[in-house]
């Protein structure tokens, strides 16, 4: 009879993440490759890619690092030729890279108003080119080998303001004029769930499986004021961690789900049950 924890080995699996020197990208590479996955950490910022891959490397894991743009086809193509020229396959893909407008103090001042009124459209543009257009190209060259080899898994990452609106609330500050989270966000992260299924159902019959994760607001340093007003709307009354989003990130990656296609799990604390 078969160990359960035999179901959530990667071992001998090749796994490649986009904006893998990321908040999140950095949890799932290390969780993944602590799974026995070789693990590419792939991202357009390349010496955080690589310092990163290095630390990992030190601790006897097997990752290597690459300069990618998701918005360019060539790019991503060459992505995917690599990591198929290093690791000799390509097992799974977890789209991790896109625009995410934060407020925690490594972004402070990086946002304006975001008002909807006023925003503008080359902004727009540039988060569906990163959002939307990075998705479909890295899906589009990742599938590739999958379909060759017969196998393959999509993780797709979305968020709470994918299934709800937001609130705006929690950007409100008593010595500052309101900001906001701005549209684009919302609509690319619901956009995501709609490449997930569309994949899922596309690929039936293929063994290719394509779900979608959802995470909620993982701490990173935020002040007070905004820390206690997102943990006010979750059920658990606090903020994620940052690790609490790598077992559902294996749950997703590994054969634990292997009956999973077309699904959006979400690890939000409950923000979405009230």
């Amino acid at each position: 009879m078969e160990n359960i924890l035999d179901k959530f080995s990667l071992k001998e699996k090749t796994v490649l993440v986009t904006g893998g020197a990321g908040l999140l990208g950095k949890q799932f590479a290390l969780s993944l490759a602590q799974a026995g996955a070789k693990v590419m950490v792939a991202d357009l910022a390349y010496d955080l890619a690589k310092a990163y891959s290095d630390s990992l490397n030190s601790q006897g894991l097997l990752t290597e690092a690459l300069a990618v743009d998701i918005t360019d086809s060539l790019s991503v193509k060459e992505m995917v030729e690599f990591t198929l020229k290093r690791f000799g396959r390509l097992d799974a893909l977890v789209n991790s890279a896109a625009m995410d407008p934060k407020f925690d103090p490594a972004h402070q001042g990086q946002q304006s108003a975001n008002a909807f009124e006023t925003y503008p459209l080359s902004a727009w543009q540039d988060a569906i080119d990163v959002n939307l257009t990075g998705l479909f190209l890295a899906c589009q060259a990742a599938v590739i080998p999958m379909l060759e080899q017969g196998s393959g898994v999509i993780v797709n990452i979305c968020s709470t303001y994918g299934l709800v609106g937001p609130d705006q609330r929690i950007y409100e500050r008593d010595d500052a004029p309101q900001q906001f989270k701005p549209v684009y966000y919302s609509v690319t992260k619901a956009g995501i769930l709609g490449m997930t299924r569309y994949l899922a159902t596309y690929y039936a019959g293929k063994n290719i499986r394509v779900n979608a994760l959802t995470p909620g607001g993982v701490y990173n340093g935020h002040d007070e004021t905004f820390m206690k007003a997102y943990s006010a709307r979750t059920v658990l009354g606090r903020m994620a961690a940052l690790d609490e989003m790598s077992g559902a990130m294996l749950f997703l990656v590994s054969d634990a789900s292997s009956y999973m296609t077309g699904s959006n799990l979400v690890v939000d604390g409950g923000w979405t049950a009230w």
